[in-house]
């Protein structure tokens, strides 16, 4: 008599069950900082201090005449700048997960297949927009003015979430394909440079040499950096909201498919 090996039955969730299986998984991922007080001290506290001080203060009067003209200038576009930083180590915290084991573990109970992935998404992006109210925080403790108001300074913050969400993409994508979480770092750190300082995030773009002003006018950071820019301390908008929406559109559309069926694939 030959054995009959039964197929695993798979039972569809309801919607309703799919959203708290990907809420509950988020609320594990930020249970971690909860394990690790000097994470949490760094990461709100003691970051957002070092970028400020360091930059702001080394090189503000260099640049602008003095630290408080500077700060007013850099803080939106340091804003854009730790929004990238954060949502690049996406991809290594999810590399880890994954070489640990977590994913393997979690794809036995009955729980909605994306929930992990999603689940991983949703906590990274709670941690990095507490990071960003941080971040504007010191600085308005350092004398950053609010210029155009409260409703238009969330609206700057809920841009750079948008386009950190779809950075995040990229970002995850890396992570699943990489065999190590060196190798997202590498990853990262070659795309953070050209993206961060190849940018009007620093200094505006009118004393580059032109090949680097060309790109830095193009760069999606310098549309971000610009529309924070405008919507925090005032000044010319442009066209960079829209710019920054749909870079944040086109790296959803093209890099969150990819990610999903590298996830299908490894788990």
């Amino acid at each position: 008599m030959s054995a009959i090996a039964e197929a695993p039955v798979r039972h569809r969730l309801e919607p309703s069950m799919v959203i708290r299986n990907c809420l509950t998984l988020a609320w594990r991922n930020l249970a971690h900082l909860k394990a690790n007080p000097a994470e949490i001290l760094g990461f709100a506290i003691i970051q957002p201090l070092m970028v400020i001080v360091l930059l702001v203060y080394v090189f503000g009067g260099a640049i602008s005449g003095d630290s408080h003209t500077y700060l007013q200038y850099a803080l939106p576009g340091l804003i854009a700048q730790s929004a990238v930083f954060s949502v690049l180590s996406s991809g290594a915290g999810l590399n880890q997960d994954i070489n640990n084991g977590v994913f393997d573990r979690l794809r036995s109970l009955p729980i909605a297949r994306f929930a992990p992935l999603m689940g991983h998404l949703i906590g990274d992006m709670v941690r990095f927009a507490s990071g960003l109210v941080m971040l504007l925080t010191c600085g308005a403790l350092q004398g950053f003015e609010m210029r155009t108001g409260l409703i238009k300074t969330l609206a700057a913050l809920w841009l750079a979430a948008v386009f950190g969400m779809g950075l995040a993409w990229v970002s995850m994508l890396v992570g699943l394909l990489a065999k190590s979480a060196t190798t997202v770092h590498l990853f990262s750190s070659v795309l953070l440079f050209p993206l961060t300082f190849g940018s009007n995030v620093y200094v505006k773009t009118d004393t580059m040499p032109g090949w680097l002003a060309a790109w830095a006018n193009v760069n999606p950071i310098s549309h971000e950096a610009t529309a924070m820019r405008a919507l925090m301390s005032g000044g010319p908008l442009g066209n960079s909201v829209y710019w920054t929406l749909g870079w944040a559109a086109g790296l959803t559309l093209v890099f969150a498919p990819l990610a999903i069926r590298a996830y299908r694939r490894r788990i």
